[in-house]
Formats: C-alpha cells, structure tokens, sequence
C-alpha cells in the first residue's frame, strides 16, 4: 500500500503496519467491570470520609455538653439540668444550642454555642443581678 502523502516515492515509512486493518472500537473495559469499578471507588470515598465526619460529630457533640454545662452553672444556677442539641433550624441558624430545664421540665435557650462549639467563656468575678 503506497503512502500518499509521503515524499519518499511511495514507500511506506513503517512497512510493517502494510495492509493493517483496524479493529472496531469498543471499550476497554467491559460495562459489568466498570460497574463493579464505580461501586468499589465510592466505597472506598465513603470509607476515606465517613470516619472524619463521625469523630467531628462526636468532638462537636462533647464539647457542647461541656460548655453548655459550664454556662448552666453559671447563668442558670437555680435550674435542675440542662440539654444540649444540634438544630438545622434555631434562633441563630444551624447550630449547637444549650437549654435549661427547670423544674416543671420546661426547657429555655439559654445559649446558641454556634456550629462549631467552643470552650465556655465566662465572666471572670461575681455575676450581679440586674
């Protein structure tokens, strides 16, 4: 097979793809085995994630118990407990929330702790009545 374009008197430059045809293209991987792929890449996503949104939750979880009971103590000194919650829709947004409870079981907000709490900030002295 003669090369057209070539400048070297219609020789082929690679003689030995003469008379090569190609074959009909199809994937190189068959549909069942790039299911099986897709499957196995988000297991191991979910597996790489997962674990880190578990223990952000749970850091998240205990250090809004402990500010919210350090804010009990000294706000709401006369209530008999106080709870803790993560609410999507609060009075400040998305957040962790602490309420206390009197003794009826009425629960009040007595502090949005934001969505990522942090340590109790507290007055340093007496806290006045006013």
């Amino acid at each position: 097979m003669p090369c057209e374009p070539c400048d070297n008197g219609g020789v082929s430059d690679h003689p030995e793809l003469d008379g090569y045809e190609p074959m009909p293209e199809r994937p190189l991987r068959s549909r069942h085995l790039q299911t099986i792929m897709r499957v196995v890449v988000v297991i191991a996503l979910v597996a790489l994630v997962l674990p880190g949104i578990i223990v952000t939750a749970t850091t998240a979880n205990a250090t809004a118990v402990r500010a919210c009971g350090a804010y009990t103590q000294a706000f709401a000194p006369d209530a008999i407990g106080y709870s803790v919650r993560f609410e999507f829709v609060g009075p400040e947004g998305p957040g962790w929330n602490c309420y206390t409870v009197d003794f009826g079981g009425r629960e009040s907000l007595l502090r949005s702790l934001g969505l990522i709490p942090g340590g109790a900030v507290l007055p340093s002295g007496e806290l006045e009545n006013s």
